[in-house]
């Protein structure tokens, strides 16, 4: 959906992202959407962690490489909803630990 408004528009969608981690660290960021990829980044102020991911993916689920700036890595995988812009995931770290990631509308109440 965000692929096929892109190449409409020609522009870019930007939606709110929230990672909530198993100690309940909470980190917040945006994810955009864009003709050239997709990229997300979010920060607690402390730690932030980003990654991209292709856009042009139209798959309900998708996997995105994410490094964080205490030098851990991962990967998120992520299931859309029927908006294709917004829904949830699991990020799993080099070290083990685990979080939820939220996207769009279901990141707004956060």
């Amino acid at each position: 959906m965000a692929a096929v408004m892109l190449g409409l528009c020609a522009c870019s969608v930007t939606e709110p992202v929230v990672v909530i981690g198993q100690n309940g660290q909470i980190l917040r960021g945006t994810t955009t959407a864009a003709v050239t990829g997709g990229s997300f980044t979010v920060s607690d102020g402390k730690l932030t962690c980003a990654g991209t991911y292709d856009a042009w993916d139209m798959s309900t689920t998708i996997s995105m490489p994410v490094t964080c700036s205490d030098g851990r890595r991962g990967i998120i995988i992520a299931t859309r909803d029927n908006s294709g812009i917004s829904g949830s995931g699991t990020v799993r770290l080099t070290d083990g630990s685990t979080a939820t990631f939220l996207f769009g509308s279901a990141a707004s109440g956060f």
